[in-house]
């Protein structure tokens, strides 16, 4: 979501919610979000729930620059890469499973990273042959401009990085990956640039 906001310029408000500290389970994040995940969008008018759909809102409401492209074909298609990564592997390994593997199912921190490393191959592998077919760039996931496949891809090329996974199978991926962190708005959508970041405090 932060990338999506940058990307349209747009003036906006955080409030950290700590997943650590388990604050998106407190009543008060609760009222505006039953499910108790983030990120929730707070407008005017509602209460957003779930990134795909907060950053459609956004595409529809700030339709400039255009994280999709015009023909609905092309729509798809981004639209079928960030579902890759959106519904098959960041719900997979996200922190409310891995406490889960760890806290209840009493696996250790090895056998949590062999789960972690499992669905980031055999989502990455299927990224990666789907970008050769699109005869993608290097620079972005489809076209000239980013996406919401790269909003997608990002923040997930991060969180392989920090658990250690091999990349080295991915070599457009990382190429992806090189090329948006280079750009001002990926930047200052990064976890280490948010003010609750544990360096930031």
């Amino acid at each position: 979501m932060r990338i999506a906001l940058a990307l349209k310029n747009l003036q906006w408000k955080s409030l950290p919610v700590s997943l650590v500290l388990k604050e998106h389970q407190q009543d008060k994040y609760l009222q505006q979000n039953p499910q108790g995940m983030v990120p929730t969008l707070v407008t005017d008018q509602t209460s957003i729930h779930q990134s795909l759909a907060i950053i459609e809102y956004l595409e529809e409401q700030y339709p400039e620059p255009p994280l999709l492209p015009s023909s609905a074909s092309n729509r798809a298609v981004v639209r079928a890469l960030s579902q890759i990564i959106a519904c098959d592997i960041h719900p997979l390994n996200n922190l409310r499973v891995t406490q889960f593997l760890t806290e209840d199912l009493g696996l250790s921190e090895s056998q949590k990273l062999v789960w972690y490393h499992h669905w980031i191959t055999e989502g990455f592998s299927a990224l990666e042959t789907r970008l050769e077919k699109l005869g993608s760039n290097g620079r972005y996931c489809f076209g000239s401009t980013p996406t919401l496949a790269d909003i997608c891809l990002i923040p997930q090329v991060y969180n392989a990085q920090r658990f250690d996974c091999p990349m080295d199978k991915y070599p457009l991926i990382n190429e992806i990956w090189a090329h948006c962190m280079s750009k001002s708005e990926f930047i200052q959508a990064s976890p280490e640039t948010q003010p609750d970041h544990p360096a930031n405090l």
